[in-house]
């Protein structure tokens, strides 16, 4: 009966269950904010076995030793709810997004790239090339700006062909 009690019924109280998962939740989500944009959209193995580790590492501080059925439900639910609150507090205020998932930072402007934005991001131009070549760039001087997007994933626009004709006159012109 004892087996069966403490399968079901958590060992903590349901409150100590759901302040453990808020401080959790919001020290993760410091950490990886932290971290930068591109880690978590441009996770690479390194970073994914250190996103794994983190799960591993804080899931005893939030069941607290508490293995019961419903004791995980109540975290599960509170991680649940907490994610849908963090989605609705960004969809609604332009400021909050900003802060939970950063701002936009331009990366190359004009087949120019801006190197202080690319060294701020941690990125070499081996993996902006290489962004660039997953969008089917191959060419810098094709690129009117790329963003690295709040979200971790870069945007970018090319030129149309009027422009890339003016550029490739004006630099004849040049010579």
């Amino acid at each position: 009966m004892d087996s069966l009690r403490s399968l079901f019924l958590p060992e903590l109280p349901w409150w100590n269950l759901l302040i453990r998962g808020v401080v959790v939740y919001a020290a993760v989500l410091v950490l990886l904010r932290m971290s930068g944009k591109r880690q978590v959209a441009q996770m690479g193995l390194a970073e994914f076995v250190a996103l794994l580790l983190i799960s591993n590492a804080v899931q005893n501080s939030m069941n607290g030793g508490d293995n019961s059925l419903v004791g995980g439900l109540i975290l599960a639910g509170t991680i649940i709810i907490l994610a849908r609150g963090f989605q609705y507090a960004t969809f609604r205020s332009r400021k909050f997004e900003q802060l939970i998932q950063g701002r936009p930072r331009l990366l190359i402007h004009r087949g120019e790239i801006i190197h202080r934005n690319l060294s701020k991001e941690m990125l070499n131009m081996r993996e902006l090339k290489m962004i660039l070549r997953r969008q089917g760039i191959h060419n810098l001087a094709d690129v009117e700006q790329a963003v690295l997007e709040s979200d971790g994933f870069v945007s970018v626009t090319k030129k149309t062909e009027p422009e890339l004709e003016a550029e490739l006159h004006r630099t004849d012109v040049r010579r």
